[in-house]
């Protein structure tokens, strides 16, 4: 799974995703994409899952590029902790994506099986996704 080698702050504030992507929302290295349609996290966990959909479903052809990384951490407490006592400890690391983001590439294989390809990672994802073709 990825997850940053170094990071400036241990724990990051929660925040809140508003509004559409304005930087990688068009399909720059292959020809087919996968395009985010709506805001929230993705963890991980779910990226390894969808990128492992697709190698499988690509097995020796074509190349795929991932084009997010999971740098903010995501704390949690402990179960039946009770309230108060600080903030909990780094559970697992996500990325968070705007509406419109192309969060995976495809190229060098066929339209059909790219399509058939990233409606598998879709699958793995928390949100809508859509197919998109490079203009």
């Amino acid at each position: 799974m990825l997850f940053p080698k170094k990071v400036k702050h241990r724990k990051h504030r929660k925040g809140r995703i508003k509004g559409i992507a304005r930087k990688g929302c068009f399909v720059n290295f292959g020809s087919y994409g996968l395009k985010v349609e709506e805001n929230g996290h993705i963890s991980s966990r779910q990226i390894e899952a969808a990128r492992r959909a697709i190698i499988r479903y690509l097995r020796k052809g074509g190349k795929m590029w991932i084009r997010i990384f999971p740098d903010r951490p995501i704390t949690k407490k402990g179960q039946e902790v009770p309230m108060g006592g600080g903030k909990g400890s780094v559970d697992h690391y996500a990325a968070p994506v705007k509406a419109g983001r192309i969060i995976f590439e495809i190229d060098g294989i066929a339209e059909d099986k790219a399509k058939e390809a990233l409606r598998k990672a879709g699958d793995k994802m928390p949100m809508k996704t859509k197919f998109v073709k490079k203009q």
